[in-house]
């Protein structure tokens, strides 16, 4: 190698790369006033590659004269560990790769007796490959023919070092049942292993004969009231709304003079059709009206609803402060000019709905008007008597 084109000038060759490249950038180093340029004029070299060595020798020094292809690093501290570490940690990474470095440590303690820090373990566990895992039949919980064995192999896991989360992994089993077993264990030991029953031993009663007695009161007191109603009515929260309809039901079967219970202890009636039932929409419309429980600036005021037999759906309503037959024109109206004009009203023997106003409306507008008498029992045959209870037993 030479450092100069003309082969006639006086020059050493260099047969060593390394010292070709010092004797390149010696002058530039001794002289700090000269340029790379200038170098490269002297040398034949092009700037760039002056600049470059000479700035990798001021970072590395002699490191930096290598090839460029060549990465010079320093040496580390070899790790010095035992063999039988090494030996499991390769088979712990074989069978399942998702340890933490603390773990690694906690479960390298625990079978080799090795401490070791999680930093150490885990320079270790990148470096080292994967071992082929050593054959296991039972991979997860659920491939365990008895639970009892499962359990156990979670308690001796986590006695191991393995953390909630490997063996929630590993062996298919959520966060909360590893807690679950693991909180028997400490407090059952051996015998929270066997299967045991979800449900408590001594379940704590909340219907004794004093609730059951002060139900029974509410309902005479208010015969029509529903579950929610009474419940409600007691003001307390230490029973569910299903649970004061159970102790209803069974004061009805008990106690007979409870208003509404004689059809339970009557014999069973044979059903019989609806005299209306509808086959088509707006066969049939039910009117009825209602005295509303509350009152508006001290007067109780009414609502006359139309319902539909077919769909069950009130057409039209109202609220007024009497259940007069303008009240129950402005509703027809209402609902006939929305739906059209039916083939049958129902109602019942209100005043409103037997005046000579509100008949000639329905003989005008063809409506077949029937009335139904309530005090002899036929309210069944409206069905907007049936809103209506529902209205008032909540």
């Amino acid at each position: 190698m030479l450092l100069h084109p003309d082969p006639d000038a006086p020059q050493l060759q260099w047969l060593d790369p390394t010292h070709y490249r010092y004797e390149l950038i010696r002058p530039l180093l001794l002289d700090p006033e000269r340029t790379a340029t200038q170098r490269a004029q002297e040398t034949g070299t092009h700037p760039e590659t002056v600049g470059r060595r000479k700035r990798r020798f001021a970072q590395q020094g002699m490191l930096g004269l290598g090839p460029d292809t060549l990465d010079v690093l320093p040496a580390r501290r070899q790790l010095r560990v035992p063999e039988t570490v090494v030996h499991e940690l390769q088979r712990r990474k074989g069978l399942y790769a998702g340890f933490g470095a603390r773990e690694l440590a906690r479960i390298i303690f625990h079978t080799t007796m090795h401490r070791m820090t999680g930093q150490t373990a885990q320079r270790l566990w990148d470096r080292l490959p994967p071992a082929a895992p050593p054959p296991r039949p039972l991979l997860d919980y659920h491939s365990h023919p008895e639970r009892a064995q499962a359990r156990r192999e979670v308690i001796t896991l986590s006695a191991q070092g393995w953390s909630k989360r490997s063996i929630s992994q590993w062996l298919q089993v959520s966060r909360p049942t590893i807690n679950l077993w693991m909180t028997r264990f400490e407090r059952d030991n051996a015998a929270s292993l066997a299967d045991q029953s979800s449900a408590p031993h001594t379940p704590a009663r909340k219907v004794w004969l004093p609730v059951m007695l002060e139900i029974y009161h509410l309902q005479k007191r208010h015969p029509d009231a529903g579950g929610f109603r009474i419940w409600s009515l007691r003001g307390k929260s230490d029973l569910s709304v299903r649970t004061v309809e159970r102790i209803m039901a069974l004061n009805r079967r008990v106690y007979t003079d409870i208003p509404g219970t004689e059809a339970l202890h009557a014999p069973p009636a044979v059903p019989q059709p609806h005299p209306f039932k509808a086959t088509a929409a707006h066969a049939y419309w039910f009117i009825d009206g209602r005295l509303m429980d509350f009152a508006i600036e001290g007067h109780r005021w009414w609502s006359l609803i139309i319902l539909d037999g077919y769909s069950r759906t009130m057409l039209a309503g109202a609220v007024a402060p009497s259940e007069a037959s303008w009240v129950a024109l402005t509703v027809l109206y209402t609902a006939c000019q929305r739906y059209g004009v039916p083939v049958h009203g129902i109602s019942d023997s209100g005043g409103a709905f037997i005046s000579d106003a509100f008949e000639g409306v329905c003989t005008r507008l063809g409506i077949d008007h029937q009335t139904i008498v309530s005090t002899e029992g036929q309210s069944y045959m409206n069905l907007m008597e049936t809103h209506f209870n529902i209205q008032r037993r909540l």
